[in-house]
C-alpha cells in the first residue's frame, strides 16, 4: 500500500478515535472483549445497526497502539501488507478491522497474518455466514464473539445510567428479583418497539432505519456469500415478508413453499440465510416423535414494518422470549404434541434443570402444562401480574 494512503488512513483512524469520545457509555460486552484481546483475533459478529463500528472505535480510542479502519475506506490495498507495515514501521500492535466481510478473500488474508504477523486484530461483521463457513476455517484461529441488540437490563442502563443485577432462569422461578427489578416495567412497550436498538436513543425513527436496514440485508448483505442470482434474492425477500405477515404457528418449511413458490429445500436454505443474517429465530420441536418443521420467530423489532403494534404483539411476545434465550446461549426447542394436543411453548434447560415455557398475556391459563410432570413449568405473561402466584412478567427474560 502506497504511503499516500497510509496518511489518510492514519488520518481517518485518529478522527474515528476522538469522534468516539462523545459516547461514553459502553456495552456490557466491551469487558468481556478486552479480556480476550491476548486471543490474538476476535470477530464481533452481530446484526447491522447494533454499535459495532462504535464497539470498536471505543476500543481504539482506549489503546494508542492501536489503528482503526473500516472497509469501506480502504481501497485495493492488500491486507497482509498494510498490517505488516502497520506493525513494523509504525510499532501497531492491535488492527481494528470494521465491516471486514466486505473486503474480497478477507479469510486468507486474515490467515496470512496469523500465521506469520505478531499483530492482534479484531475485526466485525454483519453477516456470519461467512466467517462460520469459511474455506480457511478461521474458526480455529478466531474467536467468535456474538453482539446482539440491548437486552432490556442493557436499555435501561443505557436510557437511565442505572445497571440492574442479571438474573437466571432459575432465580425467575424461584422469584429472586427485586423492586428494583420490577421498577422498570413502564419501558417495556417502549423496548419492543425498536428501544432494543442503540439508535433508539438519538431521536431517530427507529422503524424507518430498520426498513433501510432490512433491505441492505436482502440487498446486499446476503447476496454477496450466497451467491445467489437476482431473482433469488426477490425470492429471500418475499420469504421474510410472508413470515412477518403470518402467526408463528403458521410458518414451516411446507406453507413457505406453498406461498413463496419454491421447494422445501430452497425454503430449508433461505430460512438458514436469515438466521445468520439475524433477522429470524428458527427453532426445532423438542423430542424425537414429532415432525422436524420449525418454528420461526422474527428478531425484533421487524414484525412492525408489517403490522401495528397492536395487531403484532402477540407474536412480539414470542419474539422477544427466544431472542432474550437465544442472546444469553439457551438451546431454546418449541413443545409441540404428535396429537395435537396443546402445550406450553418452548423448553430450556439450565445446568441440570429442565424448563417448559409459555408466553402470553394476562389471559392465558395453567391447562397447557398438565402432562408436564418432572418439569419446572413458568408461565410468562405481558402486564402486571406481579401478585399472581402462577405467572411471572414476561420483561424479566430481559435480565437474563
Amino acid at each position: 500500500m502506497q504511503a499516500k494512503n497510509i496518511k489518510q488512513l492514519f488520518e481517518l483512524s485518529e478522527i474515528a478515535k476522538k469522534r468516539i469520545l462523545k459516547y461514553p457509555k459502553k456495552r456490557f460486552i466491551y469487558e468481556d472483549i478486552l479480556k480476550h484481546k491476548d486471543k490474538r483475533f476476535i470477530s464481533v459478529i452481530g446484526p447491522r445497526g447494533v454499535g459495532k463500528t462504535v464497539l470498536l472505535r471505543q476500543i481504539a480510542a482506549g489503546d494508542k497502539s492501536s489503528f482503526y479502519v473500516s472497509m469501506d475506506t480502504f481501497g485495493e490495498g492488500n491486507l497482509f501488507d498494510f498490517a505488516k507495515v502497520l506493525s513494523e514501521n509504525y510499532g501497531i500492535k492491535s488492527l481494528l478491522i470494521d465491516e471486514i466481510h466486505f473486503f474480497k478473500n478477507y479469510d486468507a488474508e486474515l490467515k496470512k497474518i496469523f500465521d506469520f504477523l505478531e499483530v492482534n486484530i479484531i475485526f466485525t461483521s454483519s453477516v456470519s455466514l461467512s466467517l462460520y463457513e469459511s474455506s480457511y476455517d478461521l474458526s480455529r484461529r478466531v474467536k467468535l464473539v456474538n453482539m446482539f441488540p440491548f437486552t432490556f437490563r442493557e436499555y435501561i442502563y443505557f436510557k437511565d445510567s442505572v445497571k440492574i443485577n442479571p438474573l437466571s432462569m432459575t432465580d425467575i422461578f424461584n422469584r429472586k428479583w427485586t423492586k428494583n427489578h420490577l421498577k422498570w416495567m413502564y419501558l417495556f412497550d417502549e423496548y419492543l418497539k425498536g428501544g432494543l436498538y442503540p439508535l433508539s436513543m438519538e431521536n431517530f425513527d427507529v422503524l424507518d432505519v430498520m426498513k433501510n436496514i432490512l433491505d441492505k440485508i436482502i440487498s446486499k448483505d446476503i447476496p454477496i456469500f450466497a451467491n445467489l442470482r437476482m431473482e433469488e434474492v426477490d425470492l429471500i425477500g418475499k420469504t421474510f415478508k410472508f413470515i412477518a405477515r403470518a402467526t408463528a404457528e403458521d410458518i414451516n418449511y411446507s406453507a413457505i413453499s406453498r406461498n413463496v413458490g419454491i421447494t422445501k429445500h430452497k425454503a430449508q436454505q433461505y430460512l438458514d440465510l436469515l438466521q445468520k443474517a439475524f433477522l429470524v429465530n428458527v427453532t426445532m420441536p423438542y423430542g424425537t416423535n414429532v415432525l422436524k418443521e420449525p418454528k420461526v420467530l422474527l428478531s425484533l423489532p421487524f414484525r412492525l414494518l408489517y403490522k401495528n403494534y397492536d395487531e403484532a404483539l402477540g407474536s412480539l411476545r414470542e419474539d422477544f422470549a427466544v431472542e432474550c434465550l437465544r442472546m444469553r446461549g439457551y438451546d431454546v426447542f418449541y413443545l409441540k404434541s404428535p396429537r395435537g394436543a396443546k402445550t406450553p411453548d418452548f423448553f430450556i434447560q439450565e445446568s441440570d434443570r429442565k424448563f417448559v415455557v409459555e408466553v402470553g398475556g394476562k389471559g392465558k391459563g395453567r391447562k397447557q402444562f398438565k402432562d408436564f410432570k418432572g418439569y419446572d413449568k413458568i408461565m410468562f405473561a405481558h402486564g402486571d401480574v406481579i401478585d399472581d402466584k402462577l405467572k411471572v412478567p414476561l420483561f424479566l427474560l430481559g435480565y437474563l
